[in-house]
């Protein structure tokens, strides 16, 4: 296996699982009194906006020519960096 597919196999477990997580945080939230259920969706919204830049930038890097691959993996390392911190702060709120 070569570099890159490990990096893509690896990154693609990682958003998987995020996104497991976002879903069972999402359920969680949705129990949630009335007053803090309006806030867990407006931050449900930006982690999703978030899941979808990251399945986005990990589309690009998949396609990514060999010339462009150690700046798409910066990228993609920032975005999912991002995406994990904020899932983790969501998950702190509930």
């Amino acid at each position: 296996m070569t570099q890159k597919s490990a990096y893509i196999e690896k990154m693609k477990s990682q958003l998987d699982d995020l996104n497991t997580n976002m879903n069972a945080l999402q359920a969680k939230a949705t129990e949630a009194k009335e007053d803090a259920r309006d806030m867990y969706k407006a931050e449900m919204a930006k982690l999703q906006e978030q899941s979808n830049l990251a399945v986005a930038k990990f589309g690009e890097m998949k396609t990514a020519s060999e010339e462009s691959w150690d700046a798409m993996v910066a990228e993609m390392d920032k975005v999912r960096d991002a995406f994990v911190h904020s899932f983790h702060y969501f998950k702190s709120q509930v």
